[in-house]
Formats: C-alpha cells, sequence, structure tokens
C-alpha cells in the first residue's frame, strides 16, 4: 500500500523582524505590551519614561511591519562588569517565531558594548519557555531564589557570559 502524498502547503512568509533602541514615541506599544504580557510586577508608563530616559538602561523593541512585537529592558550599574536583562516580552501571537532570540542577540551585543563581561536575569520557575529560549541561546542557570515575585512565585537565575 503506498502513502498517499501530502498535501502542497504554502510556507509562511513574515515580513522580517527588526530590533532597534526605543524611544519616546514607543511609550504607548511598551506599555500596552506590558499588560498583555505580564499579570504581575508590570512597569507602570512613569516607569517605562524614566527607563527610556535613563542612562542606565537600554530598551529596545522587535518591530514587524511597524508594530513592536517584543521588547526587552536591560540595565546598567555603575562600576559593575555585569548587566541585568530586567524584562523580555514577545506578543503571545509572535512567539515561537525567533522574536525572543532576536531581542537577546541585541541585549548581548549592547552589553559587550557597554563593557559588561556578563549579564544576568531571573526568570519565573515555571516559565520553562522562557528558560528553553535561554538555554538556547547559551545562558546557564545559576541560582534559585525563593518567593522572588510580588505573588510568591519562586525565580530561576540565570547568567550569561559574554567573554
Amino acid at each position: 500500500m503506498s502513502a498517499q502524498p501530502r498535501p502542497f502547503r504554502e510556507p509562511e512568509f513574515l515580513p522580517e523582524v527588526h530590533v532597534r533602541r526605543a524611544t519616546g514615541v514607543d511609550l504607548d506599544a511598551l506599555v500596552e505590551l506590558e499588560n498583555a504580557s505580564f499579570a504581575v510586577e508590570r512597569m507602570s508608563e512613569r516607569q517605562w519614561r524614566r527607563h527610556l530616559d535613563s542612562l542606565s538602561a537600554e530598551i529596545f523593541v522587535a518591530v514587524r511591519e511597524r508594530r513592536i512585537v517584543g521588547a526587552a529592558v536591560l540595565f546598567f550599574r555603575r562600576g559593575s562588569p555585569v548587566a541585568r536583562l530586567y524584562s523580555i516580552a514577545v506578543a503571545a501571537s509572535e512567539r515561537g517565531r525567533g522574536v525572543g532570540e532576536r531581542l537577546l542577540a541585541m541585549v548581548e551585543q549592547a552589553a559587550r558594548r557597554r563593557g559588561a563581561r556578563a549579564i544576568r536575569l531571573e526568570v519565573r520557575a515555571e516559565n520553562s519557555g522562557a528558560q528553553r529560549l535561554y538555554e538556547r541561546s547559551g545562558w546557564r542557570r545559576f541560582g534559585f531564589r525563593a518567593a522572588y515575585y510580588e505573588d510568591g512565585h519562586d525565580a530561576l537565575r540565570y547568567e550569561k557570559s559574554l567573554s
């Protein structure tokens, strides 16, 4: 018995995602993405505005067809060789399409440019999708923080060496 041939499916071609530094024009879209992505510990519009103007923060947005589909917030502390990836968010409709990887690559490039030797982050212990993303991108888990988040959830700590 011969197998039935598979029907031809047109491949899905998506317009390219472009990652760039965020600006004040992006504020409303950043707040909207934040509110859609996180149930607790959301940054307010005021916090976003402050970080957009801060010398100790770099914010990146992933844009597809003039729509912000992802964002990453990277913090630097004067005199510290370690940068902190404070937040990374990808629109639900864009997950699994490489947006997170593109944002991480930009974050790593920015941290290197500013002289950081490593980047650290915390991620919810139950967020296995984000953990897979970090591990595929060369991050290593190095710690655990019980009841780290406002709602009592635990966090895993990850680090990526840049040297």
